[in-house]
């Protein structure tokens, strides 16, 4: 029996989980205020829906990873600053982020963290650590299959160049 053949949770982390849990509570705490702001700036209810859904995730996500570091003696990253609620009207047409805008941002963030929950998850060596970021990706993977799918109804979508099987003749 070796130090790491035990309850995982009574297991040292190794310095790739602590930099991975400290940048994953940073990351959680930086998109709890974003989304907020995004939030004030969104029209469109279903965005709003989901948004407000990804500020529960990050909370919940925060929650998970600060007893975390402070089990483990880390110190923690700068918290989340609460956004105030603005009506979207106020706010001018110029200095407003568009829904279609929020909605790319939203989904460009979602991507990124998919790739980072996947890595934290692949270098982890306590498995209650491993499962806590696997828990992240399916989350965030099932929300971005829902901005996705609003993108498209919308219109919002913007896909590369699409590839054709066959070069397109004027014929």
């Amino acid at each position: 029996m070796g130090i790491l053949s035990g309850n995982p949770k009574n297991e040292p982390m190794h310095y790739g989980e602590v930099y991975g849990v400290w940048t994953a509570l940073l990351a959680a705490n930086g998109a709890i205020g974003t989304h907020q702001t995004l939030l004030n700036h969104a029209g469109d209810k279903q965005l709003r829906d989901l948004i407000e859904e990804a500020i529960r995730q990050a909370q919940s996500e925060a929650a998970q990873l600060e007893p975390l570091l402070k089990e483990n003696g880390v110190g923690l990253p700068p918290g989340p600053m609460e956004r105030p609620q603005a009506d979207v009207n106020s706010i001018p047409p110029g200095a407003r982020f568009q829904d279609q805008e929020i909605s790319m941002i939203m989904s460009g963030s979602i991507a990124a963290s998919l790739a980072a929950c996947s890595q934290m998850a692949s270098q982890c060596i306590r498995e209650d650590i491993g499962a806590m970021f696997l828990q992240f990706h399916n989350q965030k993977a099932a929300l971005g299959g829902r901005f996705l799918q609003l993108n498209k109804n919308n219109g919002w979508l913007m896909p590369p160049p699409l590839h054709q099987s066959a070069p397109v003749t004027g014929e």
